[in-house]
Formats: C-alpha cells, structure tokens, sequence
C-alpha cells in the first residue's frame, strides 16, 4: 500500500521560506515521477512542480518558476519542495503525488497516489 505524508506546512510572513517535504512508502519511490500540486480556498488543485524519477529534470507551473524547487533523494524516498519569496496568493493546502511513469506530467489523473496534503498560509 502506497503512503504519501507530508510535512513542513505552516505560517510564515511574506517574502519568507518554507521547505515541504514527502515521505514515501509502500512502492519503489526511485521509479516514478514526483509532484506538487496546491489547492487554495475556493479554487481547483493545480499543478505546481514535478521531478523525474531520477532528478535530472524538472518543471515549474509559471506562478512559482523562480521562487520554488522541487528536488527528491531517492535513498531517503522523500520528495522536497523548496518555496522561497512567498506570497500571500501562495497560500493553500499543498499536495504531493506520485506518477505512473518515470517522466515529468502534468495532469492530475497521471497521478496514482496522494497524500493527504499540508497547509501553507502566507501572511502580508
């Protein structure tokens, strides 16, 4: 049984940093793609970030190129997502998931497995 948990929410004022981590167990973490994905108070998730399999390619949705990374140590099966130069507009419950495949996508129903998400509240 897949099981994703994150940790590393909380509150931070603007311009701060927070580090999100993902633990993973139950499946060979080192054989599929990583997610982060974020869901903000009355509005759908969306794609944040994804690392291949291997680390040796990423993708930033626009909102967050240049402020966040996404990275994963594969003997530690844990997934990290990097936020600095917050924003108010970054708050939301973040997800990660992790792929079917060894490459990067997109699209939430590429996405097997979910945690149960860690919340980031960024105050002005």
């Amino acid at each position: 049984q897949v099981q994703l948990v994150e940790s590393g929410g909380g509150l931070v004022q603007a311009g701060g940093s927070l580090r999100l981590s993902c633990a993973a167990s139950g499946r060979t973490f080192m054989m599929y793609a990583m997610g982060w994905f974020r869901q903000a108070p009355g509005k759908e998730r969306e794609f944040v970030a994804a690392i291949t399999w291997n680390g040796g390619s990423t993708d930033y949705a626009d909102s967050v190129k240049g402020r966040f990374s996404i990275s994963r140590d594969n003997v530690k099966n844990t997934a990290y997502l990097q936020m600095n130069s917050l924003k108010p507009e970054d708050t939301a419950v973040y997800y990660c998931a992790q792929g079917a495949v060894q490459r990067i996508v997109r699209p939430e129903s590429a996405y097997p497995y979910w945690g149960q998400g860690t919340q980031v509240t960024v105050s002005s």
